[in-house]
């Protein structure tokens, strides 16, 4: 396959629509689309301070589900936006909290048939209340959770977002073997 001509028929704020007609091996021409995503991170936010740590989880409406789910925090990064800027930023929009330590766990893409996005999982410990409004079309609620707690709700089918899922198996993994240290 060879793309011939490409043109972006719908661009938002935060992605946009690129349609390309591609001349196939047996000469044939097809359109397909694909969403062109500017990245977009998903957060592992723990607490420390309690005698098991915490990971805050949010509840939160989906319209596109039509049901509140339970999920780590995520957000789109702006265009020309670094990659830890967005996650501090959406840390905080989301959970009220900073993170003064992060630790890149990894990169998924949750939607390769259709889109480029690349979403890049963090660790954010350290944590300090220091609250961003939330966008306006969301209304959150944080609760601590403990990481087996939700490892288990995972086995269970309880938890179905498969970042949330993702995230909290390599949070697992990566836990293993590298202890955090208490909060001071």
């Amino acid at each position: 396959m060879k793309v011939i001509r490409s043109r972006i028929v719908w661009e938002g704020s935060s992605w946009r629509l690129r349609v390309n007609t591609l001349a196939m091996p047996d000469g044939t021409e097809i359109e397909k689309g694909v969403v062109e995503h500017p990245g977009s991170v998903v957060l592992v936010p723990l607490q420390n301070e309690r005698s098991q740590p915490q990971i805050l989880m949010l509840s939160q409406y989906r319209l596109s589900l039509e049901r509140t789910i339970q999920e780590l925090p995520a957000g789109t990064r702006h265009w020309h936006e670094t990659w830890l800027a967005c996650a501090q930023r959406e840390l905080q929009e989301e959970t009220g909290f900073r993170a003064g330590v992060f630790v890149h766990l990894g990169n998924i893409w949750p939607a390769p048939g259709i889109s480029n996005e690349i979403m890049r999982i963090y660790l954010a410990y350290d944590l300090l209340y220091d609250p961003l409004p939330q966008d306006a079309d969301e209304r959150i609620e944080v609760r601590p959770f403990p990481l087996e707690t939700l490892l288990t709700l995972i086995k269970n089918g309880r938890l179905q977002d498969a970042k949330t899922i993702i995230a909290l198996q390599k949070t697992a993994d990566y836990l293993q073997n590298n202890p955090i240290p208490p909060a001071t």
